[in-house]
């Protein structure tokens, strides 16, 4: 298993684990990674310092049972919302307004676009997406 810090075309920072970097350039090539914040797909490998032991120690087992929860809640929201994509701010607003059915939904928006439904009334929430990786 291989740690690569990767950063997404929106300049995000993130790290996931790669069974070698094989894997990871065929994941990467395929579309099959996203920016645990943005979601997007454009990722490349960011620069990499060599690990050394210094500081305090990661709690791996906390670490992973932190992680298996987070999973948990997107795999619920994947089960019980209705995944909208792009068209996230649009469709937020016409149930806001009254134009369409209310129901659960997900998708993306950018920062700008979230900001502007926050000012409009419209309650929504940020969350980072666990991109799909493997291991």
């Amino acid at each position: 298993m291989i740690l690569f810090d990767l950063r997404c075309a929106n300049g995000h920072d993130f790290e996931a684990w790669f069974r070698d970097g094989a894997t990871y350039d065929s994941q990467a090539e395929a579309g099959e990674i996203s920016c645990a914040i943005c979601g997007s797909t454009e990722i490349s490998k960011a620069l990499m310092a060599p690990a050394v032991a210094s500081g305090p120690k990661v709690d791996e087992e906390r670490a992973a049972k932190i992680l298996k929860k987070w999973r948990a809640v997107q795999q619920h929201i994947e089960t019980n919302f209705d995944h909208v994509g792009r068209q996230f701010p649009e469709e937020a607003r016409k149930m806001h307004y009254g134009e369409a059915e209310k129901r659960g939904i997900y998708g993306e928006a950018t920062r700008a676009e979230a900001k502007e439904l926050i000012e409009e009334g419209i309650k929504v929430g940020q969350i980072p997406w666990l991109p799909p990786h493997d291991g």
